[in-house]
């Protein structure tokens, strides 16, 4: 653990992705406006930061309404044991920025986390230059900020312009209106809300089916039995074997209740591994 947190309480830590400036970094101050927000390089080591004790919560991306899911997420899924607690709904400011003496006609490439670049794809075209990918947003950001490289700009938030003394050339620079990142938070403990009649719940959970015929039409026929809403179904390998393949699912229920009690029991009848990931209240941005 760095010697700066040695001092700080864990229990009011948030940690991150990414440099500061980054959108996982918004998205903790939005929701954790009085915690500390820590960055950290990796996915793997924000979530480390949780298991081992030195944060309390992890704010993780794990889809986007443009470029789609955050696959590396669903991969580390299986390797840790903490517990999704709360979602959260950023919405996105791509910004074009550069260093304050540049023009725009003087850009030749575009930098940013690959994520950034397909969600503003369509502007960087109109530009006629070059993409040129990079491993994070805001690091994009202090990139340039540290080593005047001719002709680069890149995209990242408002926030990271700020933090690097950039000039933001254009806001809004990703090609769709309503650009939105959800986020995941994880804490080693679970955190179950009392079901309250008229609120919504999502329920995620991961689960692999038995190897055999019409496993997954089984396995998710009770769900649609007891009237519950799917809101995801993501699929990925386990270990590069072919024959199991590992399922990642949303839905729209409070574990509790009964309805789900009853789908639950149909699912583990047709699969192994269930794993209960968490229920929790569903973002207000869901109910617009």
């Amino acid at each position: 653990m760095p010697d700066q947190l040695l001092t700080l309480d864990a229990t009011q830590i948030v940690a991150y992705q990414g440099e500061p400036g980054a959108y996982s970094h918004l998205a903790c101050k939005h929701t954790f406006p009085d915690w500390t927000s820590v960055n950290c390089a990796t996915f793997v080591d924000a979530l480390q930061m949780v298991e081992r004790g030195d944060a309390y919560y992890a704010m993780i991306p794990v889809e986007n309404s443009t470029a789609g899911r955050v696959e590396e997420i669903y991969r580390e899924l299986k390797r840790t044991q903490l517990y999704v607690v709360k979602e959260h709904f950023e919405p996105v400011n791509h910004c074009l920025i550069v260093r304050h003496s540049m023009t725009i006609d003087q850009i030749t490439r575009i930098g940013s986390h690959p994520q950034a670049l397909a969600q503003c794809d369509g502007n960087i075209k109109a530009l006629g230059v070059k993409s040129q990918a990079m491993y994070d947003t805001a690091g994009a950001a202090k990139h340039i900020a540290e080593f005047e490289e001719p002709g680069l700009a890149v995209i990242s938030s408002e926030l990271a312009a700020e933090l690097y003394g950039l000039k933001v050339l254009k806001t809004y620079f990703n090609d769709s209106v309503g650009n939105t990142t959800r986020f995941l938070v994880f804490s080693r403990q679970q955190k179950m809300p009392v079901y309250e009649e008229g609120r919504t719940y999502i329920t995620s959970f991961m689960f692999r089916v038995r190897n055999i015929p019409a496993a997954l039409y089984k396995a998710m026929g009770g769900f649609a039995t007891q009237g519950i809403n799917m809101l995801k179904l993501e699929s990925y390998m386990v270990n590069g074997h072919f024959t199991a393949t590992q399922f990642y699912v949303d839905v729209e229920a409070h574990f509790q209740s009964s309805s789900m009690q009853a789908a639950i029991e149909e699912l583990r009848f047709f699969s192994e591994d269930v794993r209960i990931l968490g229920t929790y209240l569903a973002d207000d941005y869901r109910l617009k």
